[in-house]
């Protein structure tokens, strides 16, 4: 749970160590990020990439329900 560790180009800076699945999604959507792929990771989490026509590609955690966001960094 360290959203707020990271930065991801295009966004503000997060002040929460997670977000609700729709705030993330929705703030990602704004800044022209697409979801281009899903795959299960560590601990039974969900990993989603998300990619932009400008900035290096980011991956997301998931909690196992999808409903909350864990991490997300740029790879």
């Amino acid at each position: 749970m360290t959203l707020d560790k990271h930065t991801i180009q295009g966004l503000p800076a997060f002040t929460t160590t997670t977000l609700s699945k729709s705030e993330f999604s929705e703030r990602m959507i704004n800044a022209e990020y697409y979801e281009v792929g899903t795959a299960p990771a560590q601990g039974g989490r969900i990993k989603v990439w998300w990619s932009h026509n400008s900035y290096p590609r980011v991956e997301s955690i998931y909690s196992p329900d999808k409903n909350i966001v864990l991490t997300a960094y740029h790879v």
